[in-house]
C-alpha cells in the first residue's frame, strides 16, 4: 500500500489527534485505537508526537530559537547587514537562513527593503531656512546617473536621486527641490560638468561657484606620472647600455657601445630633469593654493592670481608637448580658482576686527596644521600635531582667558571656506559597494536607505568622530542609534514595516473536537488534570461576557 496525503486531515484535525495521543501516552492499546479511528499509521502518529514534544520543549525552554525572538531583532539584523555590512540580498538570505530566521527568501528581503525605502524621503526637509554650501556630483549606475548634493560642513546628504539624464534642466529641478525644502545655497563646489554648472546657475544665479582643484589639475599631475614612467624607462635603457658596454671585447664594439651609452645617458638625464622640474613646480603650485602663508597670513586673491600665472608660465616653458596641451584650459580658469581666496579676505577682515592681529596669525597657523593632521600621512601627521600644539600654546599665552572663545571663532570661520568638492567623492565611495553588490540595478528606495544611513551614522574617526552628519547639520543630538531611528521612521510612515516574519510552524492550539465520539470523557478528565483551573476560568469568562 502506497503512502498518500490525506486532504481531510486538516491542521485542526491533526492537532486533535496529537492531543489525544499525547494525553494517552503509556495507556495500553490507545495508540492502536487512535490510529484505527483516524485511519492513519502508528508510524505517522508517533511522528506527530515527536514533533509536538519538540515544539513544547522549545516553547518552555530557557533558550528560544532565533525565529521566536521578537521581530524588532530581525529587522535590526537585516538593516545592519544591508547598510553597515553592505551585503547583497543573496548574502543576507544565506546569513539569515544559517541563523534559522524565517522567512529568509530573497523575495521577502527585497520587499522588506523596498517598503522601508518607500517610507523615507530622497530630500532632507528643514523646519526653517538653512544656509549651506553645496557639494554636488554624479555617479553612474550602469547608464543611469545618480545626482548627489551634500552639505560641505556636515557632509550630510541633502538630496540624492536616480535621474534619467544629467542635463541642465534635471540639475535645475534638483536644486529647486532643495530650495523648496528650506535650503538656501551659499555656493557650490563641483567639477565642470556642463549640465551641473548650468543647472545650478539657473536655479541659484546669485550664489558662488567654486572650481574643484582636483579636477582642474588632475590632467597635469597625470602628465607628471607619465614623465616619471619615461624617466624610469630611460634609466633602464642606460643601465642596459652600460651592461652591454662592459661586455664588449673588441675595440670597435667598445667604441660603438660607448656611443650608445652616451646617447642613453643623455636621454636619461633629460627625462629625469624634466620630471624633477615639473614635480618642483607642481609642489610650488600646491603651496600657492594653500589658504595660509608660512607666516600665518591668509592669502589674498590678487597675490594668488599672480603666483598662479607665474607658475603656469614656468611650466609652459618646459619642453613637453603634453604639458602645453594640458595647460591651455587651466590658464583660462584662474579667475574661478581664486574665488575661495576672496571669501578668505572677507573672513580675515571680520576676524581682525575681533581678534588681536598677532594672536590671529598664530591661530591661523594652528588651524593650518590642524587641517593637515586629518589629511597627511602617518609620517607627516606627527609633525603637524606638534606644530599645531605649539602655535595653540602661543595663542593661549597671548589671549589668556579669551583663548577658548576666540580659538573656536577662528576655527569655525576658516572651516567655512570651501576650496574643493572632494568630500562628495566620499559619498560616491559609500554608494559604490551597493552598486557592485546589485550589479548596478539600484533603485530610488535603496538610495533613500543609503542617505538615511549616512546622515545618521556616527563617524568612527577624523575630526567629526563621534558625531553624525545630521547632528552637525541641525545641532541636535540623536537619541538612538541609526538602525533604531530608521525602524521608528519606517513604522511611523507605514504603520508596519513589512510582512511580519512568521514562525516555521503554526502555534499549537488545544481545541477539543466535540463532534467525535472517541473517549471524550477521558480526554476531558485528562485536560482537567493538566489544567485544573481551566474550567473555572472559562466559567468566569462566560459570566464576564454575559455581564458585558
Amino acid at each position: 500500500m502506497k503512502f498518500m496525503r490525506r486532504p481531510d486531515l486538516d491542521p485542526q484535525t491533526r492537532i486533535q489527534i496529537v492531543i489525544q495521543a499525547w494525553l494517552n501516552q503509556g495507556v495500553y492499546g490507545k495508540m492502536t485505537e487512535i490510529a484505527q479511528y483516524y485511519q492513519i499509521s502508528r508510524t505517522f502518529l508517533y511522528q506527530l508526537l515527536l514533533m509536538v514534544n519538540l515544539q513544547l520543549e522549545t516553547l518552555f525552554s530557557d533558550e528560544k530559537l532565533l525565529f521566536q525572538k521578537d521581530h524588532r531583532h530581525l529587522e535590526q539584523l537585516l538593516l545592519l547587514l544591508r547598510l553597515e555590512g553592505k551585503c547583497s540580498l543573496l548574502s543576507i538570505a544565506s546569513i539569515v537562513k544559517a541563523l534559522e530566521y524565517h522567512p529568509n527568501s530573497v523575495g521577502y528581503l527585497s520587499q522588506f527593503f523596498h517598503s522601508a525605502g518607500q517610507a523615507l524621503p530622497s530630500t532632507l526637509l528643514m523646519p526653517s531656512k538653512k544656509f549651506v554650501f553645496y557639494l554636488s556630483d554624479e555617479i553612474f549606475a550602469i547608464h543611469a546617473p545618480i545626482l548627489v548634493t551634500i552639505d560641505a560642513r556636515s557632509t550630510a546628504i541633502l538630496n540624492i536621486e536616480l535621474a534619467s539624464d544629467r542635463s541642465a534642466d534635471t540639475w535645475r529641478a534638483h536644486f529647486e527641490a532643495l530650495e523648496e525644502h528650506q535650503f538656501c545655497s551659499l555656493g557650490l563646489a563641483s567639477d565642470r560638468g556642463l549640465g551641473l554648472v548650468a543647472g545650478y546657475g539657473a536655479a541659484c544665479d546669485m550664489a558662488l561657484w567654486v572650481a574643484d582643484y582636483f579636477h582642474e589639475f588632475r590632467d597635469l599631475f597625470e602628465v607628471l606620472q607619465q614623465l616619471e614612467r619615461k624617466a624610469y624607462a630611460a634609466i633602464g635603457k642606460e643601465y642596459d647600455a652600460a651592461h652591454k658596454f662592459a661586455g664588449a671585447k673588441s675595440e670597435a664594439h667598445l667604441h660603438k657601445r660607448l656611443q650608445h651609452y652616451d646617447t642613453a645617458h643623455h636621454v636619461c638625464e633629460q627625462a629625469i630633469a624634466l620630471y624633477d622640474q615639473l614635480a618642483m613646480l607642481l609642489h610650488l603650485l600646491r603651496e600657492a593654493l594653500q589658504l595660509c602663508s608660512p607666516h600665518g597670513r591668509l592669502r589674498t586673491s590678487a597675490n594668488v592670481r599672480t603666483e598662479l600665472r607665474l607658475l603656469l608660465e614656468m611650466i609652459a616653458e618646459l619642453d613637453c608637448a603634453a604639458i602645453t596641451k594640458t595647460l591651455k584650459p587651466i590658464a583660462t580658469h584662474i579667475d574661478d580658482m581664486v574665488v575661495p581666496f576672496k571669501h578668505a579676505e572677507a573672513i580675515a577682515a571680520q576676524l581682525r576686527a575681533v581678534v588681536p592681529h598677532d594672536a590671529l596669525d598664530v591661530l591661523v597657523l594652528a588651524w593650518h596644521h590642524n587641517h593637515f593632521v586629518y589629511q597627511a600621512g602617518a609620517k607627516q601627521k606627527g609633525y603637524h600635531q606638534t606644530e599645531r600644539d605649539f602655535w595653540l600654546a602661543c595663542a593661549e599665552g597671548l589671549l589668556g582667558n579669551e583663548f577658548d572663545t576666540l580659538k573656536t571663532l577662528v576655527f569655525d570661520k576658516l572651516d567655512a571656506i570651501v576650496r574643493a568638492s572632494s568630500l562628495v567623492e566620499m559619498v560616491n565611495s559609500l554608494i559604490r559597494p551597493y552598486l557592485n553588490s546589485c550589479k548596478g540595478q539600484i533603485t530610488q528606495e535603496t538610495l533613500n536607505l543609503i542617505m538615511f544611513y549616512h546622515n545618521h551614522r556616527r563617524y568612527k574617526s577624523g575630526k567629526r568622530q563621534g558625531k553624525a552628519p545630521i547632528e552637525i547639520l541641525t545641532g541636535e543630538p540623536l537619541e538612538a542609534p541609526w538602525w533604531e531611528l530608521l525602524r521608528q521612521q519606517i513604522n511611523t510612515e507605514q504603520g508596519v514595516t513589512a510582512p511580519a516574519p512568521l514562525p516555521t510552524r503554526p502555534p499549537l492550539q488545544l481545541v477539543i473536537n466535540n463532534e467525535g465520539d472517541m473517549d471524550q470523557p477521558a480526554i476531558a478528565s485528562a485536560l482537567a488534570v493538566v489544567d485544573p483551573t481551566g474550567a473555572s476560568e472559562n466559567n468566569c469568562r462566560q459570566r464576564d461576557a454575559e455581564a458585558a
